[in-house]
């Protein structure tokens, strides 16, 4: 969509929210997630990812369950890890 000329995205910290009504629903879009994807295509945000994850980070535990959010689980793309010891 912002390839073809969208600018605006709705999204919510954590994917809270949605419509109580629909069992099932997927919620909306994690703003995290969306941040980290534009960041990964080149786009500039303007938004502290760092902040937005620690922030992030804290719902599950504010809201009483889990939060779909995937970076906040996963790390961002661009983390890296030691390679083991051999």
């Amino acid at each position: 969509a912002w390839q073809a000329g969208i600018v605006r995205f709705d999204a919510a910290l954590g994917g809270l929210g949605g419509c109580p009504f629909a069992p099932g629903a997927t919620g909306n879009v994690c703003t995290e997630d969306l941040v980290h994807m534009f960041e990964q295509m080149g786009v500039t945000t303007g938004v502290d990812l760092d902040a937005l994850l620690a922030v992030s980070a804290t719902l599950p535990e504010l809201v009483g369950h889990a939060t779909p959010g995937q970076v906040v689980k996963a790390g961002k793309a661009d983390r890296r890890y030691p390679m083991p010891q051999r």
